[in-house]
């Protein structure tokens, strides 16, 4: 599954005579056109939690492994072509691939965490509480990145997890109807964190088609390993819904990468929390879900927890 929370960084291509001999390429550091900045990123939030809504509804007629594999299958040509137009065959070379293996099988875990939470809970809640990944970021990033948090950027992880366990209620998780259930999207969460800082690390040397790529694949394989588990026969509808599902997507992260072309990301980061509203009201029209105040009140901690980390860090980062 691709990355629901960050932005994929953009890389240059692998060194050759024309590219060394070019002036580098400096980013924007002033909103050009905010106004198409914020429109891109609530359109393109809107389409990736459509997207979710969909998956949501295949999964009571699909398994989850069959379900991804046929995606994939899908989405692994499209990844080559879109390469292949935009920086040529090359824009897919990987060099480390125990690094990239490694973010690889964390995207198949974080996946199955998400598909199975959507399953069985609300898609408003599923996405709240993702929004605990973040969170997990910051709190790991000095021990394996190395990077200063100070005690402000603290006393709001701190908060922040406290919005958390007001969306999972950990007494309710193991005392109500669903159970265990309510804590997949908590561990979708920490597992995207996880393959965030990995990311972070393999963007120094790696292309983002060539990460995009091996990632989708992992993500394929795993699925197409259920294939003994019991899959179900694909009618034409199903089919058709699912490589729309691979369009969305791709569409989708199109229009976010593209937002970060005419605004700054400490102008479109807020926005990014825009999905929850899709989210609820997805839910609402397809399912009749509302979110409860709890989960409610827990989200807006968990929001606010995540909205002053990132004006710290750019506070921070106009300093520096």
């Amino acid at each position: 599954m691709p990355d629901r929370d960050a932005r994929p960084p953009v890389l240059p291509l692998p060194s050759s005579p024309t590219a060394q001999s070019a002036p580098p390429v400096r980013p924007v550091s002033v909103s050009t056109a905010p106004g198409k900045g914020i429109g891109l990123t609530v359109g393109g939030t809107a389409i990736i939690t459509f997207n979710d809504a969909i998956m949501k509804w295949l999964s009571a007629f699909l398994p989850v492994g069959e379900a991804l594999f046929v995606r994939g299958g899908f989405a692994i040509p499209f990844i080559c072509l879109l390469a292949c137009l935009t920086g040529g065959w090359r824009t897919l070379r990987v060099g480390r691939w125990k690094a990239q293996l490694l973010r690889g099988s964390l995207v198949v875990a974080g996946s199955y965490f998400f598909f199975y939470s959507v399953k069985y809970l609300p898609l408003a809640d599923v996405v709240a509480i993702g929004f605990a990944g973040p969170l997990f970021t910051t709190a790991l990033a000095p021990f394996f990145l190395g990077e200063r948090v100070g005690w402000r950027r603290w006393a709001a992880v701190l908060i922040g997890f406290g919005g958390v366990l007001l969306m999972v209620r950990p007494q309710a998780a193991f005392t109500g109807e669903l159970g265990w259930i309510v804590l997949l999207p908590l561990c979708g969460a920490c597992t995207g964190a996880v393959r965030d800082i990995v990311t972070r690390k393999l963007m120094a040397t790696e292309t983002t088609s060539g990460t995009l790529l091996v990632t989708t694949f992992c993500v394929t394989l795993s699925g197409l390993l259920t294939w003994p588990l019991g899959w179900v026969p694909l009618d034409t509808q199903l089919t058709l819904m699912l490589a729309a599902t691979s369009i969305l997507l791709a569409s989708a992260h199109f229009l976010l990468i593209t937002a970060y072309r005419f605004a700054e990301a400490a102008l479109i980061a807020p926005f990014r929390f825009i999905n929850l509203l899709w989210a609820a009201i997805f839910g609402y029209l397809f399912w009749g879900d509302v979110p409860g105040p709890t989960m409610l009140a827990g989200a807006a901690v968990v929001i606010g927890s995540n909205l002053f980390i990132w004006h710290r860090e750019t506070r921070l980062a106009k300093r520096g």
